[in-house]
């Protein structure tokens, strides 16, 4: 059972805007970063400025000039990997470093430069570490689903901007008995509350699972499903990157058969905190073992999923987080949440993500 002291822990954690920084975020989608942009984007309640190499690899440095503090993202790109402010000319070349003065003797002063961040593109993600350790390109979470998946299997990249802080939502993800309610006939309905609830952790890794035996099949994998019997086994398995990143394996098999003959789809959610009150929130999905044979039948379905994950998030999930924020805020911002046996897997997440915020100092 969830203890209390981690749960207070958690809504105290829900006011603090605290951030571990030394880890990987989603910065945006690569499809987002064309060759010629500058993208503006908060990240961690840091003004970041996103743009592309003449090589193609991405790059990011602070979005504020040290000079009068204009943004870059309204400046212009320049040959060499340069961005020129542009209030009054500073040029910074890809690492941050201001590298042109255009004015008196030319002179940079040593303040005159920005911090540059290590950015990776992988899985169709930019990838930006923010933190003062070494970025490690081995410790980006593992999505090789969308690498390994053919693209009329994989939904477009999605988009929201939560009003509310990233630990919430992962609250959401790790607890998906709440699909009985808030998404009733979607991927949820009265039969699938009634699951086992596992959860296991591999060092940093909590994977929580939800296997439900014989019920009715919710509307979304319904329309995946190749076989006449409107039940079947429910595969729900979702797993915790530290510190908000997850993948959701969800999915049908015909009553009592293995997964090998059932169909479902990799739903992949990354949260990046904008504030300690907002958050990005990158979504799509990848389809695992499709049945489906008819190239048109699976661009509807490719759509269809698209749309019903959207809806799913922007009109059911999303109001109730954002109040929930709203009603800790004006509770003070450390209400003391009862504990239920659903909370197993929020819980002990919230232990990892604690004791990264000690080791980092911010505990």
């Amino acid at each position: 059972m969830p203890d209390d002291h981690a749960a207070t822990s958690a809504a105290q954690g829900l006011a603090s805007g605290r951030f571990v920084r030394n880890c990987w975020y989603v910065a945006a989608w690569a499809s987002e970063l064309a060759a010629d942009t500058l993208l503006a984007r908060t990240l961690l309640d840091r003004p970041v400025l996103l743009f592309r190499r003449e090589d193609g690899t991405p790059a990011a440095m602070d979005d504020t000039c040290s000079h009068r503090f204009a943004p870059l993202s309204m400046g212009k790109k320049l040959p060499g990997d340069r961005v020129q402010c542009p209030y009054h000319g500073l040029e910074f070349n890809a690492d941050g470093q201001c590298v042109h003065n255009p004015h008196g003797n030319g002179a940079i002063p040593q303040a005159a430069h920005l911090r540059g961040y290590g950015v990776v593109e992988r899985h169709q993600m930019i990838w930006i570490w923010m933190g003062d350790t070494p970025a490690d390109p081995a410790k980006i979470p593992d999505y090789g689903c969308m690498d390994s998946t053919d693209a009329l299997f994989i939904t477009d990249p999605g988009y929201l901007l939560m009003q509310a802080g990233y630990e919430l939502i992962v609250d959401n993800l790790l607890d998906l008995s709440h699909t009985t309610y808030l998404h009733d006939g979607i991927l949820g309905n009265a039969e699938t509350v009634h699951a086992r609830i596992n959860v296991e952790q591999d060092g940093d890794l909590i994977t929580v699972s939800r296997p439900i035996g014989d019920v009715t099949t919710p509307g979304l994998l319904r329309g995946l499903a190749t076989w006449e019997s409107p039940r079947g086994d429910q595969i729900q398995t979702i797993r915790w990157f530290a510190p908000s990143c997850l993948l959701l394996q969800t999915g049908v098999t015909p009553v009592g058969r293995p997964q090998t003959e059932g169909t479902g789809f990799y739903a992949v959610h990354l949260l990046t905190p904008q504030t300690a009150r907002t958050t990005h929130y990158f979504y799509t999905a990848a389809r695992w073992n499709p049945l489906t044979t008819d190239a048109a039948r699976n661009a509807e379905i490719r759509a269809h999923i698209y749309k019903m994950r959207t809806y799913a998030f922007a009109e059911q999930d999303g109001p109730v987080i954002e109040a929930q924020q709203r009603r800790i805020d004006q509770l003070g911002g450390a209400p003391r949440p009862t504990l239920l046996a659903i909370d197993a897997g929020p819980v002990q997440y919230r232990r990892v993500l604690e004791r990264m915020l000690r080791e980092e100092g911010g505990g």
